[in-house]
């Protein structure tokens, strides 16, 4: 059962608070949870849309993550009609787009912090330095020959 909070009851009745994967419900709770059957998340485990945690004895522990992933999984179901097959396919494609967003997040601070990083050493250049002499872009794709002159 959760507090209020969205923790879980602690002694005393004070609510804790439960990381979004930390594996605390057991089956029966997080069915309950999910407004389902524990039989149904046995289901679900086994067709893969739902991974719990598992304790050394095989037992099954839901996070509150995967309560909530349950929870989707049954709006999905019931009220858009989407077969079983469908809500896997859907919730893989999710978790890949999680996975490419946090990655483009990554990217993102290692472009400010070399772009950091490029501000300080160009402002660390003396001032009498011909800055024109060193290209501070890519260069082209243009090809130049050279040739000496003939001599006389």
């Amino acid at each position: 059962m959760t507090a209020p909070d969205g923790g879980v009851p602690g002694p005393r009745g004070a609510a804790r608070p439960v990381a979004e994967d930390a594996p605390v419900f057991v089956i029966s709770v997080a069915a309950q949870l999910a407004g389902m059957h524990a039989q149904t998340l046995r289901q679900y485990d086994r067709l893969g849309l739902v991974r719990p945690g598992r304790t050394p004895g095989g037992g099954r522990r839901y996070s509150p993550r995967d309560v909530a992933l349950l929870r989707e999984v049954q709006r999905l179901s019931q009220e858009a009609g989407v077969n079983l097959a469908g809500i896997k396919r859907i919730i893989e494609l999710e978790s890949q787009v999680e996975a490419l967003q946090d990655r483009v997040r990554e990217l993102l601070h290692e472009v400010e912090v070399s772009e950091s990083r490029r501000i300080a050493a160009e402002s660390a250049v003396p001032a009498g330095y011909r800055r024109d002499l060193v290209p501070l872009s890519t260069p082209g794709s243009a090809l130049v020959v050279w040739r000496p002159a003939a001599r006389p």
